[in-house]
């Protein structure tokens, strides 16, 4: 008779376990995206497509199959588009048409996208030409499109030189956008600007003296956040008014994960708010684990990989356990 109460109570066990796997789902796979061309996604921004009914990812296509020793590989970059029904699994769709090419050997990185009145809005990182250094003009300029696909160039930005890279944009109120980019002249900080309407822009000055890449701002638990790309993590800054940021003492994605090709710090990064959840979407190099780093400027060394996780924010500091299942399903 213990026996068979036993076995029943065991029974029973299983049959939670495989209802709750059911009503879950399969996890979010590691890495969750590897781009099929040049296999060095990076920068990733995700955004809903009306039209689709999918959400797509648009990212920086860097050139890591190609042979090369300098930095060319990071420039002559196009921004790949790869489509997903729930965030969990992602096919490649295309590159973006962008009908800015003023230069031969033009570079796109780092888009931003916000949709605004049935007009998506692109803010692109713009090098003029295929570079085999750093020492080059960069710009943020500003693309619109009905389809997400195609994009028509507006203008380019009057920020505070010609040193910029990474824009972020957040609608602050009805008739007020700010952008948070990085101004490479001053150390690499984290300056803004202001719009009334997306297209006329007018640069503020310096919003945080830290030095990093890509800030991401977005809203969840009654804050506002900021995460910067610091090449060793990512620093967090959490506020309520968009001006004042308050850095927390640890960073996210700095220390290396378990799953596939996630054993390296995490970069560059997007967030979505999805139902309550927070996801963040980075990216790696795999090949860069600090225990068993490939060979400089070899394909393992260049190759990046998307990867995402949830944010969890308690008792005033955000965290992320990178080795954490995670079952998203982003809804429209």
């Amino acid at each position: 008779m213990i026996v068979c109460i036993t076995y029943l109570k065991w029974c029973m066990a299983l049959s939670v376990l495989f209802v709750s796997a059911a009503v879950l789902g399969q996890p979010a796979p590691k890495p969750l995206y590897d781009d099929p061309v040049y296999h060095g996604a990076a920068d990733p921004v995700i955004v809903y497509n009306q039209q689709k009914k999918k959400w797509w990812m648009f990212y920086t296509n860097r050139r890591a199959s190609l042979p090369e020793a300098t930095v060319q590989w990071v420039h002559g970059t196009r921004i790949g588009i790869a489509e997903s029904t729930d965030g969990r699994k992602w096919t490649y769709v295309d590159t973006a048409d962008i009908r800015y090419r003023p230069d031969a050997g033009y570079t796109f990185w780092a888009p931003e996208i916000t949709a605004h009145q049935g007009v998506y809005h692109m803010y692109l990182t713009y090098v003029p030409g295929t570079f085999s250094d750093w020492g080059h003009p960069r710009r943020i300029v500003h693309l619109t499109s009905n389809d997400l696909l195609h994009w028509d160039y507006q203008s380019t930005l009057p920020l505070v030189n010609e040193k910029v890279i990474d824009a972020s944009v957040y609608k602050v109120k009805e008739g007020l956008w700010r952008m948070w980019y990085n101004n490479e002249k001053d150390g690499k900080s984290i300056y803004y600007a202001e719009s009334n309407d997306l297209y006329h822009w007018k640069d503020k000055g310096k919003a945080i003296a830290t030095r990093g890449e890509g800030p991401k701002v977005f809203y969840w638990k009654n804050n506002y956040f900021m995460i910067v790309d610091a090449w060793k993590g990512m620093e967090v800054f959490s506020g309520h008014d968009l001006l004042h940021w308050k850095k927390q003492e640890q960073r996210i994605l700095e220390n290396p994960g378990k799953g596939l090709d996630d054993q390296a710090i995490g970069g560059h990064c997007d967030v979505v708010v999805n139902d309550n959840k927070a996801y963040v979407f980075y990216f790696t190099h795999p090949g860069r684990r600090p225990d068993r780093p490939a060979a400089k400027n070899s394909f393992d060394d260049k190759r990046s990989v998307i990867q995402v996780a949830e944010l969890k924010y308690e008792k005033g500091v955000m965290t992320c356990n990178r080795d954490q299942p995670v079952h998203i399903h982003l809804k429209p």
